[in-house]
């Protein structure tokens, strides 16, 4: 029996008579056997690559063999957008079968939630933070709700998986596990990754299911054309979009809000029809963006990752990257986007704006060619995901037992990893602050984390991000977007103009109290901000712009402009050689060590350069060091701080990072402490710099 036929009939005969197939693709035959037998699963393929469709044809032949009652798959997305995209999609198809699909975030009414609640879907739409909403939520039986779940689909698996939203995640799916008493099958998408293997035994936390990753070879016959082009600015970079590719859908990613407005501003200006799409603007903004831009032709839109994430747009022509984004794995879901039409092929152009990112590009591309993609790494001791959690649960029960939560979430792996010991010191830091407080053996709110994220401040709670102080836009009754306060900082104190959904806004009033400003159309020039600046470039990444500076660019594309702009850095670094790092000494007052470390490990090596003494600058690619007229003198010292990786964490100076850290207030100094050197530790990283020469060089 082949793989297809072992679908249920329904579904078979809708494959072939209602959509359309002649076939399944190799992803989709190849998930059936161990999604039906049961089985935990990671499947990986490209950007349209049909993960959905793997996951859900086998699950709902399941739904239909064994008659599975109410809600009993739940689709959990990293974004609301991908959501909203996939809702159409998956009821469609539910809907031949006599099944229904309903979605659950922020956005959906009071009323369809209670519609929900009172007539479950067979599959709910949602992301965790909604889940958890209904488990604390006293205003839906969750029980009734999630009786019959037995299975749950997580799309975009390595969006999670990298940060504490994942612990977040696991640990709502084992508090569904607890409430339902069955063992619930966990099935994973994402594009390629570095560590499937990892990730599947993540992903399978307390499940005592076996687990497989299906990844079946997608053969490509005809290479993806990508080039790499230096254009020094971003007005530059408009000019060329609104002059090349001109009849073609143009999908345009930026690493910045800002960029976007300013990009697509820019084109508007050059006669370029342009649509925008960020995660500050409001849903009925993106939405026509998006709709728009799908519909029509010759056309550009701007975004930044959101439409990383598998958004159907449409057919695309080109994919353009402005700069570069920091991850192989972010660009392979970007140039994923196209090549979707047959006889088309995969592409992406970069247009760089400085020979920083333009060298970004190239070891980005370097890595690319030499098959690297990154693992996806869980961020370790996730110590404030604990405290958040017993909060929750505190809420979701109406008191919990001093030890009973390790029955709704002790098995969630970033927990089962830890000492019981720091376990118990946690929640007694929580009982003596006030954050809790017992009762008879039950843990409840206490006065300070009711102050704080009690139920009256419940929706703090569900979330393990921060916040930045955001202020809706409106036009009339119309909402644009959202910018940061910071955005109405003018050092004149004169007009404030705004630059949001690729037109400049004219604010008219600011309501401070309700964090909301009105504005109206302008010609005048505008500008908006929002906090979060660049990530660090990662090791492997410095170290592949190392390689292309010692002239390994085979298999990498590049303009006229960038073949110019690559021979002059080149000149610039001949004395760089493999296996070594070079201390370059430009002058009496100033030191440069070349270690293409990366810029968390550059900032954890300056702390400890500082603390001996060395006025210290981190960068990704060097290190900076001033007044130093003794060169040798300075050589010597790294050469000892080398000598001694496992000196380097506790030099850490992580206040800017846990300033970060949502929760952090509720753990005892000592976890805080034991959290952030596990986090920033870069001991690995220090080895692999020890086994290299330091050369000092005089420019």
């Amino acid at each position: 029996m082949s793989p297809f036929e072992r679908l249920h009939p329904a579904i078979q005969h809708h494959i072939v008579n209602s959509l359309g197939w002649p076939a399944l693709r190799p992803l989709q035959e190849a998930s059936i056997a161990p999604i039906l037998a049961q089985k935990n699963a990671i499947l990986l393929a490209p950007t349209a690559g049909g993960k959905t469709e793997a996951a859900i044809f086998p699950l709902f032949s399941r739904m239909l063999h064994e008659n599975w009652p109410g809600l009993s798959v739940l689709y959990l997305c990293p974004i609301k957008a991908l959501l909203n995209n996939l809702e159409h999609r998956l009821e469609s198809f539910a809907t031949l079968l006599g099944r229904r699909v309903a979605l659950w975030h922020g956005d959906i009414q009071d009323s369809t939630r209670q519609k929900i609640g009172l007539n479950p879907p067979h599959l709910l739409l949602a992301t965790p933070e909604s889940i958890e909403v209904i488990l604390v939520s006293r205003r839906t039986d969750h029980r009734a709700l999630f009786h019959n779940v037995r299975a749950v689909i997580i799309d975009e698996m390595h969006a999670f998986a990298g940060d504490d939203r994942g612990w977040h995640l696991l640990s709502v799916l084992e508090r569904l596990t607890h409430l339902t008493g069955r063992d619930i099958q966990r099935i994973g998408l994402s594009a390629t990754v570095g560590n499937p293997e990892t990730l599947l035994t993540w992903v399978s936390g307390s499940s005592r299911a076996g687990g497989v990753v299906i990844h079946p070879p997608t053969p490509q016959n005809v290479r993806p054309d990508v080039q790499v082009d230096y254009v020094g600015t971003l007005g530059n970079a408009a000019i060329v979009i609104s002059r090349l590719h001109q009849g073609e859908k143009r999908l345009v990613f930026c690493d910045s809000r800002s960029q976007v407005e300013q990009l697509s501003m820019a084109l508007r200006s050059h006669g370029v029809e342009t649509y925008v799409s960020h995660s500050s603007l409001s849903l009925d903004e993106r939405k026509r963006a998006e709709s728009a831009f799908a519909q029509g032709q010759g056309c550009v839109i701007v975004a930044t990752s959101t439409l990383e994430l598998g958004i159907d747009v449409g057919d695309l022509d080109r994919v353009i990257q402005i700069d570069a984004p920091f991850t192989v794995s972010s660009f392979l879901q970007r140039i994923g986007r196209t090549g979707r039409r047959p006889g088309s092929s995969r592409n992406c152009l970069f247009l760089t704006t400085s020979a920083q990112s333009f060298l970004r590009a190239m070891g980005l591309l370097r890595l690319w060619v030499d098959g690297f993609v990154e693992p996806v790494v869980p961020p370790p001791a996730p110590f404030h995901i604990l405290a958040q959690q017993i909060m929750a649960l505190a809420l979701q029960e109406s008191g919990i037992g001093i030890q009973a939560w390790r029955n709704h979430v002790g098995g969630m792996p970033g927990f089962a990893q830890m000492d019981p010991e720091q376990q118990n010191t946690i929640v007694r830091h929580m009982l003596d602050k006030g954050i809790l407080f017992a009762d008879n053996g039950l843990m409840m709110m206490g006065d300070a984390g009711e102050a704080t994220f009690g139920r009256r401040h419940f929706m703090e709670l569900m979330s393990v991000f921060l916040s930045p102080p955001m202020f809706t836009i409106l036009h009339g009754r119309k909402e644009i977007g959202q910018v940061h306060q910071r955005s109405f900082q003018t050092p004149d104190r004169g007009l404030i103009v705004l630059a949001l959904a690729g037109q400049s806004w004219r604010i008219t009033h600011i309501d401070w109290n309700r964090h909301q400003a009105f504005v109206e159309p302008t010609q005048e020039k505008g500008t908006s901000r929002w906090m979060g600046g660049g990530q660090p470039m990662h090791f492997e990444l410095c170290q592949a712009v190392a390689k292309v500076l010692m002239g390994k660019t085979d298999g990498i594309g590049l303009s006229e402009r960038g073949k110019t702009l690559l021979s002059e850095l080149r000149t610039e670094f001949e004395w760089l050689e493999p296996n070594q790092s070079c201390m370059v000494s430009r002058n009496r007052q100033e030191l440069q060590w070349w270690n293409f470390a990366g810029g968390m490990v550059n900032a954890q090596m300056a702390a400890c350069l500082e603390e001996r003494g060395c006025a210290a600058k981190a960068d990704n690619l060097f290190i900076t060091l001033r007044n130093t007229q003794d060169p040798e003198g300075v050589l010597k010292t790294i050469r000892e701080l080398l000598s001694d990786p496992e000196a380097t964490p506790c030099a850490i100076r992580y206040d800017d990072d846990l300033e970060q850290i949502k929760f952090s207030s509720c753990l005892p100094q000592q976890a805080v402490e034991i959290m952030m050197s596990k986090r920033l530790d870069a001991s690995g990283i220090v080895r692999r710099l020890s086994d290299q020469t330091i050369k000092l060089i005089a420019m």
